[in-house]
Parts: structure tokens; sequence; C-alpha cells
């Protein structure tokens, strides 16, 4: 079975192998692989009970589903992920009302974080012998030279396990050898910024690898399409950060996926400033989920621009909602025009910053 790739929403491409859909398939479990999906697109932090509410299952099921992917060997797993004090569904066996629903009265919800991040091998492809290893060099002229460029790149004489996972790069994801200079280039660069300054390991080389394999990078062209995106992107995020008033720090994995989530959208920076001062006026702090809402519900109406949000929220609500002059705006003016005004000080200072 040939490679399945993924395309979601947005610019999300994810790339599953036959291997993997062979394993799935043949376990037939459907919460497994539901789990393995979530994982997937998911990749972060959360807790055991935000799995399950997230795929409308039981705690005794996500577990039994994650225990069958560990078994399968599709993901990573600690003892401590798996709960003792449920009854896992067994793959095959009939599931019952009692065994689908969470146990409402007995304790609280598990708060534990699950690091699903973590959870995908670093690699499905093969491990090679350091005899493997050896002949690819000497029979190899495309590897011989992957290897002895990066070994410049990064400045040292890589180790037996470095080359193994080299050479599951070249030969594992078929990324051509200029396609992969062209990713450690990067991977360099990036480290260089956002690091202590150290050359980049091969390990993060080779999550990097399957990033680009998912998002089908397999020319320089493509490389650099990505690449140009990806700065497009960053500069983005550099801007909504300072609207957002974090300073001295990067942004979480998770505030990035929210970010991120804005951007598909299609919101440009001035518009999550409006979300962030209502967000501000209403709760008083950075609530990154009331921003999120506030953004799905202008999305959900096809509002993108400043300029439609203040016609449309700008009109009295005398329909199970407010009405503008029962708030007082013919004494104080719209409130949503005053909304806009503020947010464009803030973004006028943040200019001048």
């Amino acid at each position: 079975m040939s490679n399945m790739r993924i395309t979601l929403p947005g610019s999300e491409t994810f790339t599953l192998t036959g291997q993997t859909i062979n394993k799935l398939i043949r376990a037939g479990d459907g919460d497994a692989a539901l789990l393995y999906l979530y994982i997937l697109k998911e990749q972060g932090q959360k807790t055991s009970s935000e799995v399950a509410k997230a795929l409308d299952k039981s705690m005794g099921q996500i577990a039994s589903a994650m225990a069958m992917l560990s078994r399968l060997g599709l993901v990573q797993l600690d003892d401590s992920d798996v709960r003792n004090d449920t009854n896992p569904v067994k793959p095959g066996a009939e599931t019952t009302n009692a065994t689908r629903e969470p146990n409402k009265g007995s304790e609280e919800p598990d708060k534990r974080s699950i690091d699903i991040s973590a959870k995908m091998p670093t690699k499905e492809s093969n491990i090679y012998s350091e005899h493997e290893v050896r002949n690819e060099l000497k029979q190899d002229s495309g590897f011989s030279i992957i290897v002895d460029e990066t070994q410049r790149k990064l400045g040292k004489i890589l180790s037996t396990d470095e080359l193994q996972r080299l050479l599951g790069i070249y030969n594992d994801l078929r990324l051509p050898p200029e396609v992969i200079l062209q990713l450690i280039t990067h991977c360099i660069k990036e480290c260089s910024i956002t690091g202590d300054g150290r050359a980049p390991s091969v390990r993060y080389i080779e999550k990097a690898a399957f990033t680009w394999e998912r998002e089908g990078i397999f020319s320089l062209e493509r490389a650099e399409e990505y690449l140009k995106a990806l700065e497009v992107r960053k500069t983005v995020r550099g801007k909504i950060k300072n609207i957002l008033q974090i300073k001295n720090r990067e942004l979480s994995s998770t505030e990035k996926r929210y970010v991120d989530d804005w951007i598909v959208m299609g919101f440009q920076p001035e518009v999550i400033a409006i979300a962030y001062d209502k967000t501000i006026t209403k709760t008083g702090n950075l609530a990154w989920p009331y921003i999120d809402k506030i953004l799905k519900n202008w999305n959900e109406k096809n509002l993108h621009t400043t300029k439609q949000i203040a016609e449309r929220e700008g009109k009295p609500r005398t329909a199970g909602g407010y009405n503008a002059s029962k708030q007082g705006a013919k004494k104080h003016g719209d409130p949503n025009r005053e909304d806009i005004q503020r947010v464009q000080r803030l973004l006028n200072k943040i200019k001048e910053e």
C-alpha cells in the first residue's frame, strides 16, 4: 500500500505510511484509529480528560486506545499514561453503555497532562546497523556527500547513532540530498535564533525532516516556498505577540496553535487587537480561549476586517440582545466605534515602541 496523504483545511498536511494504515486496519479498533488521527492532528500537551472530551469517549476507552497504539508500535507509552482505576475496553469486545459513560461521581476528572507531541515515535523507519551505514557510505556517493556536508555544517564528526538517523532520513523519507542539506541549514538558523547558539542535534534535524516529508517538500523549489511561508507566518506571529502584550518570552506551543489557527482563518493583527481589547475589558486578563471564541464567532459570520466588524456589531440589537440606545449609546457614542478607536491607539503605540 502506498503512502496516504491527508490534507486538512489551511496548511496542515500529514502523511500516513502504508505500514501504519495496515496496522490500524488489522487491529480493527476504531477508537485507536481515531485517537491516532487526533494525536497526529493536535501535537501538543493535553490532559486525558481533554482528549476524552474532544473525542467523546470515556477515560477507559482512551486508555484502551492508547494501549492498543502502544502495542502496535505507533506511540511511545509511559506506564503513567494508562489509568489503573479504569476498566479498559478490550479490542473487539462489546461496549456497553456503562463502559462508555465516564464515572461521574467517584472522582474528579483526570488532570494529568498527556504530551501527545511526544507520543509519535521518533521514526517508523528501519533502525540501520553500523554495518549497513558503512556499506551505504561506500556504495552511495549521495549519502557520503550528505554526511560530509552535515559534519562540516555542524562542525563535528557524527557518531554512529547520528549516522544511523541521517541514513533513515535519506533512505526512508526519500528526501533528496539537496533538500536534506537545505533542511540542515534551516535547522542551524532556527537554533541560532531561538536557542542558545549551539548547533542543532541530529535528532532535532530528524524531527524536522519528518515535518518536511509530511509537507511534501521534495524539491528545492518547494523548500523555498515553505521557508518563505514560515517567515511570513513568523512575522505575523510577532505582530500578534506585540498586540497581546507578550514580551521577553516566546509563545508556547499551545499559544502558537491558537495564533496559527487565527492566521489560517484569515484574521489580520488589527482584528485580533479588537478581540484582545474585548477580552481584557471583559475578563481583565489575557484569556486565550475567550479571544479564540470571539474570533471563531466572527469567522462563522464571515467577519474578517475591522470594517465588517464595525458595520455588523455597530448596529443596535433589539431581538434577543441589547438595544444600543438602552445602553446609553446616544449619551456616550457607539461603543463598538469607541472600541475600534481605542484599539487603533493601542496599535499606534505598539508601532512607536
